[in-house]
């Protein structure tokens, strides 16, 4: 599994309604993807926005992150969006949850 941490702030006076609208449309692409696992979003008090994306793989990651429509709203993000970015790309070390009052690892 990968996970990518995509912590975003952004610029002042935007159009929300299309940032939206836009993410909309990524997440209905990111879905339909193989190997897409979820994809969550949280916003902190003081404007960072994060989201947290799994594939199965690295490859499958390669193949959201190079999707020609992706690509251009990339550009979009940058140039129009955000005031500041940050992605990583993470491979998870252990995994366990706690669920139903049992622990229960999961690698």
């Amino acid at each position: 599994m990968v996970v990518v941490v995509f912590r975003t702030w952004l610029k002042a006076g935007i159009d929300e309604q299309t940032l939206t609208a836009i993410g909309e449309r990524m997440y209905e692409i990111a879905t339909a993807m193989p190997g897409f696992i979820s994809y969550k979003d949280f916003a902190a008090a003081d404007g960072e926005n994060v989201s947290i994306v799994e594939f199965e793989s690295p490859e499958t990651l390669l193949a959201w992150r190079n999707h020609p429509e992706h690509i251009a709203v990339q550009e979009q993000g940058r140039t129009t969006f955000f005031a500041d970015y940050q992605v990583q790309v993470c491979a998870p070390i252990r995994s366990y949850r706690f669920a139903g009052g049992v622990r229960q690892d999961l690698g």
